[in-house]
């Protein structure tokens, strides 16, 4: 079923690249078919082409500490730290202020 999703955002992707939506989607799909690298891709992408509020870059960050990335994954949550304080998101901003605390204890 997800191959189906990932082709049908694929094609959607094609016909309208300017939608940092559907590659925001199509991400997300390739990160839970085990596809990192191309999720990485597109969420990279999509937060090029986007005001994200936090959400995606800290799924960015969450992947790029899995894949052993750390100072990606330290970058990633800071720049979500400011896009959610941007956006008005004080919940999400002490989450990623927590990981970030943690980190630096460990």
């Amino acid at each position: 079923m997800s191959s189906e999703r990932i082709a049908a955002l694929e094609r959607m992707l094609e016909r309208k690249p300017d939608q940092p939506h559907v590659r925001f989607g199509l991400a997300l799909e390739y990160l839970n078919a085990g596809r990192t690298e191309d999720g990485v891709r597109e969420l990279r992408a999509y937060l090029e082409a986007s005001d994200d509020e936090g959400n995606a870059w800290g799924r960015l960050a969450a992947v790029l500490r899995g894949a052993g990335d750390d100072d990606g994954a330290m970058e990633a949550y800071r720049q979500g730290i400011e896009a959610a304080s941007r956006h008005g998101h004080p919940t999400m901003v002490e989450d990623f202020e927590e990981i970030l605390d943690g980190w630096e204890r460990d």
